[in-house]
């Protein structure tokens, strides 16, 4: 599967809608001139994620992800900002923490491996589409080196996702194979999953020779819903120029935490990373079918790994990362791991 239409799309929204969106929180909290540390401090981050199985030429199970969000300049329990007051309500976050909001549009795309046949073929994946809007906070708190994430995505799996046509649009413009097998995907289901993650930074970056650094950053998270519910651990090591400017580069769920945000490096910034993690799935509908109604399903395997590395360039505000994936079997009968590849651009204002 190749790029969508939601790419247009999900822009349009974020650089219109979101930013509105931003602003009108402003009257909700108390109405007074911005603080010389507010007026002076970093913007908000813009990125548009991509993620495919085109980079390992495969074209199977999950084959296509956009994402495109929004991560709010930091707000301070000082500043009486109504980021800030609801962030400190949230019983995981740390006190004193610096707050982000959130906001995101995405589309995921799924399918069996042979996308030749009309008929339904029962022992592999069902074909799905999830298109979801998501919300939520982010707490950085620098003296624990520690980011927690909390989000709600809210969207539809079926054929309101529109994920058949766009994949099927895209198929005939580049003339590839022409998937023949989405009126047996899911049926239309409105989903809910709500996500908490943290992710820590074991200890202070390590100076190895020539000015480069090196760390190590566990992590753990839940989701829950009629979408997905799992619990996940995980271990990213990155090395490299100035680690500090980020969490590493963000991810379409489920995957391996990250803040999402980035802090402006003057001049060209560059890091390498590898992480593992895994997941024990207690429900994950793309596997499991729909909750509501009968629909095609496989039996699932309750837990997945995750391998992935990749390379994070920096200039300035912007960063642009790769990273591989190798995810292991999700359902019986599936005979290899899948692999695919995550593009991200990220634009800090």
């Amino acid at each position: 599967m190749k790029p969508t239409p939601l790419l247009a799309a999900a822009a349009f929204l974020s650089l219109t809608a979101v930013p509105a969106a931003a602003q009108a929180i402003g009257p909700l909290a108390e109405a007074r001139a911005p603080s010389a540390e507010a007026a002076g401090r970093e913007g908000g981050t813009l990125t548009l994620q991509f993620e495919n199985d085109f980079f390992s030429r495969t074209d199977r199970h999950f084959t296509h992800g956009t994402k495109i969000s929004y991560v709010t300049a930091e707000r301070t329990p000082e500043e009486n900002d109504l980021i800030a007051d609801a962030a400190a309500y949230v019983p995981f976050f740390p006190d004193g923490a610096r707050a982000r909001a959130t906001y995101a549009l995405g589309q995921n795309m799924y399918t069996p491996e042979d996308i030749s046949q009309a008929a339904l073929i029962e022992d592999d994946r069902p074909y799905a589409g999830w298109l979801y809007a998501g919300f939520g906070l982010v707490a950085e708190d620098p003296k624990a080196r520690r980011i927690d994430n909390l989000e709600i995505d809210i969207g539809v799996v079926g054929p309101w996702s529109k994920a058949d046509s766009t994949q099927e649009q895209w198929h005939r413009w580049f003339d590839f194979q022409d998937p023949k097998g989405w009126d047996n995907q899911l049926e239309n289901e409105p989903g809910v999953m709500v996500l908490f993650e943290r992710q820590q930074r074991a200890f202070d970056a390590l100076e190895l020779p020539m000015g480069v650094e090196a760390e190590l950053l566990p992590s753990f998270g839940f989701a829950a819903g009629n979408v997905m519910t799992y619990a996940s651990l995980g271990a990213t090591v990155r090395i490299g120029d100035d680690l500090s400017v980020d969490y590493g580069p963000p991810r379409i769920r489920p995957s391996l935490p990250t803040g999402g945000f980035l802090h402006r490096s003057a001049g060209f910034n560059w890091y390498v990373f590898a992480s593992v993690g895994a997941r024990a799935v207690a429900h994950n509908i793309f596997l499991d079918g729909n909750t509501f109604s009968d629909s095609h399903s496989v039996d699932k395997k309750y837990l997945v790994g995750d391998l992935q590395g990749g390379l994070a360039i920096q200039y300035d505000g912007w960063r642009l990362a790769y990273t591989h994936i190798l995810r292991t079997e999700e359902f019986e009968g599936q005979n290899t791991p899948d692999r695919f590849g995550a593009l991200s651009l990220s634009y800090q204002f």
